[in-house]
């Protein structure tokens, strides 16, 4: 627990002066960390990044992750979706080539690598764009959820989540984390509210952030699962890799950007 303290604190002390600056600096840290990303769900395949196969994958990544007005080279009319379909079009002719070393189920493994990361990040960004603080009361969502669900969980917690992928997940943590946030974006939204949005509304978007934050969680840990392994990377010691950290942003960031679209 110590370890896993010390490395969150100096994390964060590098990471929210970028978050602060936001433009391109924020841009290029969320670029290394979304390759950091792409690097750790490629080796759980046991694919490597450094194949042909591999630098596609994190090109498309990079690609998806930036926004518009950095993609003033790519002609009108090439949106996310054609990006996808060219690089499952790439990705398959490598298939032929391959002799059956790369496969189909490793073109599906690197295409929703490159959406999962790349548009995750995206929308991270749009969220800095929104506005500085607005980043934060996501953050502070996923983060109070996180913490919530731990306290209470290790208080109280008897029935278990999702026992089959993460064991020491319980019911009662869950919604105990799910409160925490709501709490959380109340106080927030009572010192600076610029969405105007009611108390229905603060409760609802908590609310919500705070369950994908947990199925983001634990999606990463069903990989993992799947493919055998304790963590997805070890950079961050006591906390993993950049996927074992970046797991519940990946799911909240476009779920934050599709609430403001349905209420604005």
């Amino acid at each position: 627990m110590k370890e896993r303290v010390i490395t969150g604190l100096v994390a964060a002390a590098v990471f929210i002066p970028f978050l602060w600056l936001g433009g391109l600096p924020l841009q290029l840290l969320m670029t290394v960390i979304g390759l950091i990303a792409v690097q750790e769900l490629l080796k759980m395949k046991k694919l490597s990044i450094f194949s042909v196969e591999g630098i596609i994958t994190a090109l498309a990544t990079v690609l998806l992750m930036l926004p518009e007005s950095y993609l003033q080279f790519i002609p009108d009319g090439i949106d996310a979706m054609l990006l996808i379909y060219l690089e499952a079009l790439v990705l398959f002719i490598f298939t032929v080539f391959s002799r059956n070393d790369f496969t189909f189920d490793d073109v599906a493994a690197s295409v929703l690598t490159s959406l999962y990361v790349g548009r995750g990040f995206y929308y991270f960004m749009q969220t800095r764009d929104i506005g500085f603080w607005m980043v934060l009361l996501v953050l502070f969502i996923i983060w109070g959820t996180d913490i919530g669900a731990y306290m209470i969980g290790r208080k109280i917690g008897k029935n278990k989540l999702a026992p089959a992928i993460s064991p020491n997940k319980t019911i009662e943590g869950s919604v105990g984390g799910s409160i925490a946030a709501v709490l959380i974006a109340i106080v927030f939204f009572h010192y600076y509210n610029p969405l105007e949005l009611s108390l229905g509304l603060q409760i609802m978007l908590a609310a919500l952030l705070s369950v994908c934050g947990q199925m983001g969680d634990l999606v990463e840990s069903a990989f993992k699962r799947y493919f055998g392994v304790k963590d997805a990377g070890k950079i961050l010691p006591g906390h993993g890799g950049m996927l074992d950290r970046f797991d519940s942003t990946l799911f909240v960031m476009p779920v934050f950007h599709i609430f403001l679209h349905f209420i604005f």
